[in-house]
């Protein structure tokens, strides 16, 4: 059974920095890209950061040059570091495999805020 455990996240003023985690249980971590995305009050939820199985990574437009995701394959581990953070990037975010289609489990997510 797949599992998606994320944290990290919180409540933080413009311009601040969070870094969240995401656990993987239950795949075959290695094989697969593994994405962030989030999902703000009355929007669809949106891929913002992906990275591959080898390392390469790519960003939605909108948090290009600040947010950085890097994975540990030995520790099943995804992050997302999050810097400049803007009232915009408020959000529940989530991690889960990029694939086609869309995962259908989901982890409970992490709520950012980004309030001054």
């Amino acid at each position: 059974q797949v599992q998606l455990v994320e944290s990290g996240g919180g409540l933080v003023q413009p311009g601040g920095s969070l870094r969240l985690s995401c656990v993987a249980s239950g795949i075959s971590f290695t094989i697969y890209a593994m994405g962030w995305y989030r999902q703000a009050p009355g929007k669809q939820r949106e891929l913002v950061a992906r990275i591959a199985s080898g390392g390469s990574t790519n960003y939605a437009d909108s948090v290009k040059g600040r947010f950085t995701i890097s994975r540990d394959n030995a520790k099943n581990t995804v992050y997302l570091q999050m810097n400049s953070l803007k009232p915009e990037d408020t959000a529940v975010y989530y991690c889960n495999r990029v694939t086609i289609p869309t995962p259908n489990q989901w982890g409970q997510g992490t709520q950012v805020t980004v309030s001054s």
